[in-house]
């Protein structure tokens, strides 16, 4: 069993349409604006272009998957080189446009972690606005958004960043995905608790969110805000009832005014089917569960957005300073009142300030969860070192990373930071270079471990958990997946894979796998894990091969 997919790449609106059409449109090689993908078949002997090794000197249990009838109208790619020469070790239609899918993130987090550096961290701070007269202030506390990805909702005593190998962001497409422990309002009850410590008891005023920092741009979906507080989803877990036929238990987090969540599903039983629906109204704050959990079910964890995240965290912020003893007189739902900032904060008294783990920490849940939100975000927060508040400024920055880094961006076709936008394209040749670059830097071995481990966590964990290259392969996956309505199947625009191979004695060669173009029998959305998994023994095979 394995999960290293994300079907559905786009989830919302007219992009979901859109990806589809491109999936169907994909076998036939007639998407709209994209680069028809060929579907030669792979000689065994010959090298089917220039640069190419062909199907010679792979291990033959590799050959034999990509021959296996599943794949007769798709198509495969495949680069492996050796760190310190260079050398191609094995290599197929390697300068040829891919969808890349999720490995698209090794580009969209390398550039931020380069311009922000491994050791960055987000200082999110919090203004008093007007006059304090001892423990009152008459005034207004303004929380500036600075886009911390998780504002301590993840943090680990330890300071590291905590996930689950199928994370809560993946809860409405697979079953399976789980919580963290952590209090996803850990960081704004800290901002409350230093308030207080501050000495102020009293703010006769209101409390706003800041959120100028960038604008959000809806063509990246996840569409990433300036304030995120637990990924901007509420959490809904549903648990079996006591019998069949009694109510199923329902437990939500976080529990911020005015969101109010209630259940009407009803327990079934044992084998009987799990179908839970969750519907949203008002903004989506009324949040309503219907539907059945069979008596034997696991916990069934469901995800619901958060409308306004800007007026979500300005709510939780007045019940956390509530809580830590803090009264505010301004009204906890009412709007978030913009027209009330200053042009800026010169002078002002910050009286409370959150502070993240450093950004390899983010980086390394986005890589090992393949966190679409995060990814996207990076493309703001480029844009934001460029002094620009519009997200598509990142892109200039993110190109001349890459030219800095020796990485041939031409090769790469990119719309956002997730891999998802239906025009994301790249070679083999790109991600690989990209690879290699960091090998070449003194955090080759963090940006390794940040990967997915194969065998161990992340979006390998479940593969290979007990052949010879287990915990031998760093690698990120990668999937575009629609629905195929003519065949009654799914269309399997790309599976893909690219990391580091662990070949002993220090040596980590780098190395991409891809198919495009692939289908499965059935509408199971189970049966694109075989697909995955597939990937995912090549590059065991790879791994494993001398």
């Amino acid at each position: 069993m394995s999960r290293p997919i994300h079907p559905a790449p786009l989830r919302r609106g007219t992009a979901a349409a859109c990806a589809a059409l491109l999936f169907v449109a994909l076998a036939s090689g007639t998407a709209t604006g994209a680069d028809p993908t060929p579907t030669p078949t792979p000689s065994a002997a010959t090298p089917s272009a220039a640069g190419d090794t062909g199907l010679a000197g792979l291990d033959p249990r590799i050959t034999e998957i990509m021959r296996k009838p599943d794949y007769r109208n798709a198509q495969w790619g495949l680069l492996q080189t050796e760190p310190d020469s260079g050398r191609v070790v094995h290599s197929l239609f390697p300068g040829q446009f891919f969808i890349p899918g999720s490995t698209a993130k090794l580009i969209s987090v390398s550039g931020p972690w380069h311009t922000l550096g491994a050791d960055h961290r987000f200082v999110t701070p919090l203004y008093a606005v007007g006059e304090r007269d001892g423990a009152t202030l008459t005034g207004d506390l303004d929380l500036v958004a600075q886009g911390d990805l998780t504002m301590g909702g993840r943090t680990r005593p330890d300071g590291t960043v905590a996930y689950t190998d199928l994370d809560h962001t993946y809860a409405n497409d697979f079953p399976g995905a789980t919580l963290t422990p952590e209090n996803p309002l850990a960081g704004i009850d800290q901002l409350a608790r230093q308030v207080r410590d501050s000495g102020i008891t009293r703010v006769e005023g209101n409390v706003i969110v800041d959120s100028r920092l960038f604008l959000p741009d809806p063509e990246l979906v996840p569409t990433p805000t300036p304030l995120i507080v637990n990924d901007n989803l509420i959490d809904l877990l549903t648990t079996p009832g006591d019998r069949p036929g009694a109510d199923a238990r329902l437990d939500w987090r976080p529990k911020v005014a005015p969101y109010e969540v209630t259940s009407a599903v009803k327990t079934v039983a044992a084998g009987k089917p799990t179908a839970i629906t969750v519907t949203a109204t008002d903004g989506g704050t009324r949040i309503r569960l219907t539907g059945t959990i069979a008596a034997d079910s696991e916990p069934l964890l469901r995800t619901s957005p958060i409308g306004d995240p800007a007026a979500f965290g300005r709510v939780a912020l007045i019940e956390a300073l509530e809580r830590a003893g803090v009264h505010v007189t301004a009204d906890p739902s009412g709007a978030n009142p913009v027209e009330r900032l200053p042009r800026d904060y010169d002078g002002r008294p910050r009286v409370a300030a959150y502070t993240s783990p450093p950004y390899a920490q983010y980086a390394k849940l986005i890589l090992k969860v393949s966190h679409n939100l995060g990814a996207n975000l990076g493309i703001c927060l480029l844009a934001v070192t460029a002094k620009s508040n519009q997200c598509p400024a990142g892109f200039p920055v993110l190109a001349g990373f890459l030219d800095e880094a020796g990485v041939d961006r031409e090769q790469a076709q990119l719309m956002d930071g997730r891999g998802g936008n239906p025009a994301d394209r790249a070679t083999p040749q790109v991600l690989v270079q990209m690879l290699a670059y960091w090998q070449r830097t003194p955090d080759a071995r963090l940006f390794r471990e940040a990967l997915p481990i194969l065998g161990v966590d992340g979006l390998l964990a479940e593969n290979c958990r007990s052949c010879p290259a287990r915990g031998k392969v760093f690698a990120k996956t990668g999937a575009a997946v629609g629905g195929d309505a003519l065949n009654d199947r799914l269309a399997v625009g790309a599976i893909t894979i690219a990391g580091y191979l662990d070949k002993g004695g220090g040596r980590f060669d780098t190395f991409y796998a891809g198919v495009n173009g692939a289908s499965t029998p059935s509408a199971d959305p189970t049966e694109v894990l075989a697909i995955a998994n597939d990937l995912a023994m090549i590059a065991a095979y790879l791994q494993e091969s001398s």
